[in-house]
C-alpha cells in the first residue's frame, strides 16, 4: 500500500481511539480463524477481508500485511510464556510445584491467545517468515528459553529425589509441552465444554502422578 495508507495507519494507532480499537480487534479475530482453519499459507488478505464484508484496500488502514498482523499478536504471546517460565523456575516452591504451574499456565496462554499460538505451532515458522526475519530469530530463541525452563524445571526434580525419569530431562520436558500443544487439535474457547485452566490442571495431575517419587 502506499505511504500514504502507511502514514494514516501510524496516526490512527498512536490516537488509539476505542473505535479503531474494536474494529482492530475484531480483523485480528477473523485472521486469526481463518489462519487456523486453512493455515497461514492458505490464508490471504483478500480472506479475511471477504469475511468482514470489508474491501482489501480499507484492510490496510488497520493492518500492514498479513504477517505483520500475524507477529503482533503471536510475538508477544510466546514472549509472555517464555518470560513466566523463567520466572516459575526461578521462584518459590518443590519441582513439582513448579512443573504444576508450567502446564496450567501454558494451557490458560493457549486460550486467552486464541487461536494465534496454535497456528504458531501449527506453522512451521520458516513458512511465516521466509525472510528469517530478525523477528522469527526472536522467536526461536522464545522458543529455546521456553524449553530450557521446562528441562530445568523436570532436572531439579530428580535432582531433589522428586521425580523419576528413566531417561535425560529433556526428553521428558519435550513430552510435556507435547501433550500441551496437543489441544490444538480440539480445543476451541467457548465451545469445549471444560474450561483451559481445568483441562492444564488435569494435564498436571496425569504428569505428576507418572513422575512423582511415592
Amino acid at each position: 500500500m502506499s505511504s500514504g495508507i502507511g502514514k494514516r495507519r501510524e496516526s490512527a494507532r498512536g490516537e488509539g481511539t476505542a473505535a479503531y480499537q474494536e474494529r482492530r480487534t475484531e480483523i485480528v479475530a477473523a485472521a486469526g480463524q481463518l489462519f487456523k482453519d486453512n493455515g497461514y499459507a492458505g490464508t490471504s488478505l483478500a480472506d479475511v477481508a471477504e469475511a468482514l464484508s470489508m474491501d482489501r484496500a480499507s484492510l490496510y488502514y488497520y493492518i500492514g500485511g498479513k504477517q505483520e498482523l500475524f507477529q503482533d499478536v503471536v510475538g508477544g504471546a510466546v514472549e509472555r510464556n517464555a518470560l513466566s517460565a523463567e520466572e516459575i523456575v526461578s521462584g518459590p516452591g518443590t519441582a513439582p510445584e513448579k512443573l504444576r504451574r508450567l502446564v496450567v499456565e501454558l494451557m490458560v496462554s493457549y486460550a486467552e491467545s486464541y487461536p494465534f499460538l496454535y497456528v504458531y505451532i501449527q506453522e512451521h515458522l520458516g513458512a511465516v517468515s521466509p525472510d528469517r526475519s530478525a523477528w522469527a530469530q526472536r522467536m526461536r530463541g522464545y522458543n529455546k528459553r521456553y524449553e530450557n525452563a521446562v528441562v530445568a524445571v523436570v532436572a531439579a526434580g530428580v535432582d531433589e529425589g522428586t521425580f523419576a525419569v528413566g531417561t535425560q530431562p529433556w526428553v521428558v520436558a519435550y513430552g510435556i509441552i507435547g501433550m500441551v500443544a496437543w489441544s490444538n487439535r480440539w480445543y476451541r474457547p467457548g465451545d469445549t465444554a471444560i474450561p483451559a485452566r481445568e483441562i492444564g490442571e488435569a494435564y498436571a495431575d496425569t504428569l505428576l502422578t507418572g513422575l512423582q517419587v511415592r
